[in-house]
């Protein structure tokens, strides 16, 4: 089964049109563009490749969530896009979601940035050359790399001492020795790694796939050294105000630790291959030694962080977080679902609401899927994706048609030859 996984931060129902024609741009759009282009080029002529010993220039789409219009600075390989003025405009076809990533399409690999962009110019680039980074990184060498789920972040503890190490790093930030709160940072890491021995995988994996991203972005957005850190430090509190951890705390770790490390070698992300553990990377970098840390240690080197208030919240947060838990059990576990197994599937999802359901999978509130039978939208309620992306399970349906079958929080669009068959009181997808 081929599955492409795309990161969603809005999922909007919309229109296609497959055939090149004349495509109405509105100002609006067409102004961000073309000053965001303008920007973005400037700068990356002066990096001229520096950073990654590759350019970060390249095919890039804007596309407007609603119309699904795209504005792009390269024409593609099968003339589908026209042009206008010195840049190019199309349609996305609606079998594509719209996000911010790297993906194929007529005959070149792109990267696609939803619009509307972000008000100011170095927040314009940061996501900009995040979303460019991930176009080369297979290759500057991060190709086939496999993100392993940080279930272990959706846990009471696994959140304390995460919540522990980002604090510390905060501290850091906002010192002139900073040594001492990187080294408590690491040690919490440690701590983390000694409850969690799957963890260091987990967190690896998410840590070079889009830490590396974020980071790059960050340092080339053309912020001062104070207003880097004024930027570390504002998303830091913004991540605390995060429903879940699980796939959104690597934008957040490496950045951070990746500035402190260009404080003293600017080119120590050039060491980092797809095979670097980062953790052993940083507790070498920055002389921490491993070591086995007791729980005691741990408290009291946690009593200058807000370790009590840290534990109050996330114990009440483990009492909400059941709640829903037994609510989705009963709604996914029932045999009233709609159960649609995934053959060629593309994913668009929120990546900071996600919950792990056990070992039952991942519950996403909202996505929108693409697959051989059509599309499905979740805009509320969620869905099931089974742990091995293999088939994802809905509410039961309230509204079928030939076409278009609708449920609570839900809908999904059906290709031609596919239907939904009722077997006792469950529902499957199924090829007439």
């Amino acid at each position: 089964m081929k599955i492409s996984i795309i990161i969603l931060t809005l999922i909007i129902l919309c229109g296609c049109s497959s055939k090149k024609q004349n495509t109405v741009v509105s100002q609006s759009d067409w102004k961000q563009a073309t000053l965001a282009f303008s920007k973005l080029n400037e700068v990356l002529k002066t990096e001229n490749g520096q950073t990654w010993n590759h350019s970060l220039q390249g095919p890039l789409m804007l596309v407007n969530r609603e119309s699904r219009v795209i504005i792009a600075n390269e024409k593609d390989d099968t003339n589908e896009l026209s042009k206008q003025g010195a840049l190019y405009v199309g349609k996305l076809p609606e079998n594509i979601n719209i996000a911010n990533t790297a993906f194929d399409w007529n005959g070149k690999q792109w990267t696609m940035v939803a619009l509307p962009l972000p008000e100011t110019n170095a927040e314009r680039l940061s996501l900009l050359i995040h979303e460019s980074f991930h176009r080369i990184q297979p290759i500057v060498g991060f190709d086939s790399i496999y993100e392993v789920p940080s279930v272990h972040l959706d846990t009471k503890d696994g959140r304390i001492y995460l919540k522990l190490e980002i604090e510390a790093l905060k501290r850091a930030l906002n010192t002139s020795h900073p040594a001492t709160h990187i080294k408590n940072a690491l040690l919490f890491r440690q701590y983390r790694y000694q409850l969690f021995p799957e963890a260091p995988k987990a967190e690896n994996s998410l840590e070079i796939l889009e830490g590396l991203a974020e980071y790059t972005g960050s340092i080339l957005s053309q912020r001062s050294d104070s207003e880097l850190k004024e930027h570390y430090t504002s998303q830091i509190d913004w991540f605390y105000t995060l429903p879940t951890f699980v796939r959104s705390f690597a934008y957040f770790t490496t950045p951070v630790y990746g500035y402190l490390m260009h404080q003293t070698d600017e080119g120590w992300n050039r060491q980092i291959t797809k095979d670097t553990n980062l953790s052993e990377y940083l507790f070498a970098f920055f002389e921490v030694p491993q070591q086995v840390l007791t729980k005691e240690a741990i408290m009291q080197l946690g009593t200058d962080y807000g370790i009590d208030s840290i534990i109050d919240l996330e114990t009440q947060r483990e009492i909400k977080k059941e709640l829903q838990k037994r609510s989705y059990r009963t709604t996914f576990l029932s045999d009233s679902v709609v159960v649609i197994g995934l053959e060629k599937m593309s994913i668009g999802f929120n990546p900071s609401n996600i919950m792990p359901l056990d070992s039952l999978g991942t519950v996403y509130p909202n996505l929108r899927i693409t697959d051989n039978w059509g599309i499905l939208e979740v805009d509320s309620c969620g869905a099931l994706v089974s742990p091995s992306w293999d088939k994802v399970t809905i509410s039961y349906p309230e509204i079928i048609t030939d076409t278009l079958i609708v449920g609570r929080g839900w809908r999904l669009k059906l290709n031609d030859e596919w239907k939904l068959d009722k077997a006792d009181v469950r529902y499957k997808m199924i090829k007439e």
